[in-house]
């Protein structure tokens, strides 16, 4: 049974910092890229980050870029989000997913509330 459990978020002031983590289980996580996600009541689901099965490659979301990290570690079966210079437009929920294209799959974990206060 595949799971992806995240863990770090909370209640922040504008400016500040926090640390996601999402542990997995369940599956071979080195063959796994990685993403994080997050949705803000009333809107959809958004990209945030995203990194490749060997931590080699990373894509952030331009709303991001220059503030959050994404980051694995494979011997840990976790991945990472450093998110720095937090602002109110940051709050949702963030969720961890593990994607691979063949055979393909995808999990999602259960997510994490991140608030940015102002």
């Amino acid at each position: 049974q595949v799971h992806l459990v995240e863990s770090g978020g909370g209640l922040v002031q504008a400016g500040g910092s926090l640390r996601l983590s999402c542990a997995a289980s369940g599956i071979i996580f080195s063959f796994y890229d990685m993403g994080w996600y997050r949705q803000a009541p009333g809107n959809e689901r958004e990209l945030v980050a995203v990194i490749t099965s060997g931590g080699s490659n990373t894509h952030h979301a331009d709303s991001v870029k220059g503030r959050f990290t994404i980051s694995r570690d494979n011997a840990q079966n976790t991945v990472y989000l450093q998110m720095n210079s937090l602002k109110p437009e940051d709050t949702a929920v963030y969720y961890c997913n593990a994607v691979r294209s063949w055979p393909a799959h995808s999990y999602w974990g259960q997510g994490t509330q991140v608030t940015v206060s102002s």
